[in-house]
């Protein structure tokens, strides 16, 4: 202990500039030091000084921290060489000194090549997080194909440097590498064909480079992106990634770390490989500002899960592919400087993006541009033969057409039927209920709920077009089942977030009806409110409170470095509890009672005082006459899934307590259900292996260690096991649960917030 506080004093006495660190590091305890983290034996296994304004070169005396795993340094203004001892140390596994000024006079300072510290951090067998850029500036690329080394490296970023030189081979051998950054460089030649040889990298980002060639089919082979597989290492609260403008993590989406192709800004040529529709796992695919031509490939619209693409600024010809507007996610859409023709879609999210997505394509034609299409816009056919069959095609087309007609206004007929029957039974069963016609409201017209605003706070459409700055990308603070999520801000101040449902129209009518049933009858202090609805056209929009906080699925596993100070034990257990009270009131309280189908941590909401609401009904059943739910289709989330729908398709309220002992596994952990980092088996069975072994004190959040509160944290691991039992009828009723976690004293006042995480989720 004694040398290691030594050894960060020595670090810090070598500093031009250490921006107050010396009147911050006092005592004989440098575990309690600003920055400084240990482990359980009162090790320094972490230094972290991002952003402190620091000066001067890194003291060889960091070597000395023999347990040290974890170092940032990055955003400061050091220069010279990373000290030997500590690149070739065999305990780091995180090492970012990127956006500092490591290169200096070459010739003093030849260790502060590029080349030199990657040769010496071959030995460092640990190390899966490897971050230089914005250093090295105008050098070389060590290009060796005897290179080895880097066996565990899973994230590499060595961007904005102005390398020369081309994509080295001895990348081709990181086999664990899962994300690749190296844009901003000067890079030359073409993609490697072994690309498609890393089967676990997802996140490739090259741009802004001098990168040749056709965009190669084996980029579209890659395992990662083809596959709804998802990093089952890497710690997105090690780093951020510069994916999206605007508010750190401003998307919801299903894994941490987004699945992206950046190719932009290169000299690249040739056709958009129509091989790109096997990448059904993309969430962001830009090539824009490069010389590609041919047409747009239709197999792009394969791609559902884009959040942007961005194809702007090269020679690419043809129409528009309609099905983009089967896209429901894209929220980022640029086409902007092409070669491209006839009708812009005016489907999906289309209606949201700006003019400026389409301009530089004097042939395109549509109301945004303030062109009209007219006939000149449809191609003609040019022989007499070609129209006679074109016409017998047509009335063919017409006829069946004509039949589709009749038999979808048969079954609208039907399903109106249906639900007046339905609206009628529910009446019957609950008199309190108020049924809401959902067909009865004009295109323009907001219903508002009664929650207590009065009649001057009555809302149009308009208003809300105008409170999200229509429907802009950058107000967007979510994506959920059937669209994306918004925030509005009214001009008294008052801030909503508007839930945007378009999709495949039955699922996101049936999404749209359970969510609107379920919340207009139930309410609680401890859901979500919903405040209105609207039906615009073929898209359907909830109105709900907007929860400054996000969602605890954010809190537990999106958490900057400093995160766990955020979100103390105290706090987790009155999330827990306020959650359990939700629950129990739909399940007990609320006539008919109602089965939600995907309880998980990014559906249990944060208020700014860091409340609990339960979020997200878009799957919940009411449970009528005292009757479970059938349904012909698995739902919920992958993690969260009770073991016996898998088996028979009937919802339960027992199923619900599955998910939700859960969430109180997280909240004890701090992992997500699957993966597990320390295990190859998934949260669930992981923790009841450890249970019968009497190793229940391993399980819990690390963070958490010597806070005082293990007692609670292990009576809340009871509880939670009961729930995630594999026998339904064993699970305990709610209110047990809630009886259980209300009689744990709370204790300890919580710490203060002293960030908001600025993102409220409604996935």
């Amino acid at each position: 202990m004694e040398l290691e506080r030594t050894s960060l004093l020595q670090f810090l006495s070598e500093l031009s500039q250490d921006a107050g660190l010396t009147k911050l590091w006092q005592g004989t305890d440098c575990c309690k030091w600003e920055g400084i983290t240990c482990n359980q034996n009162g090790t320094v296994s972490a230094v972290s000084l991002p952003y402190r304004g620091l000066e001067g070169h890194i003291s060889q005396s960091l070597g000395n921290l023999t347990g040290l795993q974890r170092l940032n340094l990055s955003y400061n203004s050091l220069f010279g060489d990373l000290p030997l001892g500590l690149v070739s140390s065999t305990s780091i596994i995180v090492l970012d000194v990127s956006f500092n000024q490591l290169n200096g006079d070459l010739h003093e300072l030849p260790s502060s090549t590029l080349g030199q510290p990657l040769q010496i951090l071959r030995t460092s067998k640990n190390l899966t997080t490897l971050l230089f850029g914005i250093n090295f500036f105008n050098e070389t690329i060590p290009d060796d194909a005897e290179t080895y080394g880097f066996e565990n490296l899973q994230f590499m970023d060595i961007g904005n440097c102005l390398l020369l030189g081309e994509i080295p081979l001895w990348i081709s051998k990181l086999v664990n590498l899962e994300i690749l950054v190296l844009n901003g460089n000067q890079l030359s030649g073409p993609i490697p064909t072994w690309i498609d040889t890393l089967d676990n990298l997802f996140y490739l980002d090259i741009s802004n480079n001098s990168l040749t060639g056709e965009i190669p089919k084996e980029l579209m082979n890659m395992p990662m992106l083809t596959s709804d597989k998802t990093a089952a290492h890497l710690d997105a609260s090690v780093f951020d990634l510069p994916v999206y403008d605007g508010p750190s993590r401003q998307y919801r989406i299903p894994i941490a770390i987004p699945k992206v192709l950046n190719l932009n800004t290169n000299k690249f040529t040739g056709l958009i490989p129509p091989e790109i529709g096997q990448l059904k796992a993309l969430l962001s695919f830009d090539v824009s500002s490069n010389n590609l031509t041919g047409p747009i490939p239709p197999s792009i619209c394969n791609l559902t899960n884009l959040l942007v693409l961005d194809l702007s600024n090269n020679n690419l010809t043809g129409k528009i592919p309609v099905a983009l507007e089967n896209l429901h996610y894209l929220s980022t859409f640029n086409i902007s400087n092409n070669d491209l023709e006839g009708p812009i879609p005016t489907g999906g999210q289309f209606s949201t993006f700006q003019n400026s997505s389409f301009l530089g394509n004097p042939k395109l034609c549509g109301s945004m541009l303030g062109h009209r299409c007219d006939s000149a816009d449809v191609p003609l056919v040019s022989t007499e033969g070609r129209d006679k069959k074109a016409i017998v095609a047509i009335s063919i087309g017409v006829f069946f057409a004509a039949i589709a007609i009749l038999l979808l206004l048969w079954r609208v007929l039907v399903s109106i039927k249906a639900n007046n029957l339905t609206a009628q039974s529910r009446r019957e069963d609950n008199g309190d209920f108020e049924t809401f016609s959902f067909n009865s409201s004009s295109e323009h017209e907001l219903i508002m709920m009664t929650r207590g605003m009065g009649e001057e706070s009555k809302l149009t459409f308009s208003d809300i077009v105008k409170a999200t700055n229509n429907f802009n990308k950058e107000n967007i603070i979510g994506c959920g089942g059937y669209g994306l999520v918004y925030k509005a801000e009214l001009p008294d101040g008052c801030k909503l977030a508007i839930k945007k449902l378009n999709g495949e129209m039955c699922l996101m009518e049936r999404e749209f009806t359970a969510e609107v049933e379920a919340l207009s009858m139930a309410k609680h202090d401890h859901l979500v409110p919903l405040w209105g609805y609207c039906i615009q056209g073929s898209s359907r929009f909830l109105i709900y409170s907007y929860m400054e906080n996000g969602s605890l699925d954010d809190w537990l596993h999106n958490r900057d470095d400093d995160a766990s100070t955020f979100l103390d034990w105290p706090t987790r257990l009155r999330i827990a509890q306020g959650a359990s009270r939700g629950l129990s009131y739909i399940h007990n309280d609320c006539k008919p009672h109602i089965v939600h189908r995907d309880i998980k941590c990014s559906n249990i909401l944060l208020d700014k005082e860091l409340k609990a609401y339960v979020a997200d009904f878009g799957l919940s059943r009411l449970i009528l006459s005292n009757k479970t739910h059938v349904t012909t289709e698995l739902v919920g989330t992958l993690g969260y899934i009770p073991p016996e729908y898998a088996h028979g398709w009937v919802a339960t309220l027992r199923g619900d307590i599955y998910s939700f002992g859960v969430v109180l596994l997280e909240l004890l952990t701090g992992l997500r259900p699957v993966p597990v980092q320390t295990t190859s088996k998934e949260l669930v069975p992981w923790v009841l292996e450890m249970s019968s072994q009497g190793k229940e004190v391993d399980v819990l959040d690390p963070t958490l260690y010597g806070t005082g509160h293990e007692e609670q944290m292990l009576k809340v691991l009871e509880v939670a096991c009961k729930c995630v039992n594999n026998n339904p009828s064993m699970r305990p009723h709610i209110m047990e649960v809630v009886t259980r976690l209300e009689s744990i004293n709370v204790g300890l006042q919580t710490q203060k917030s002293v960030k908001t995480i600025q993102l409220a989720s409604y996935t």
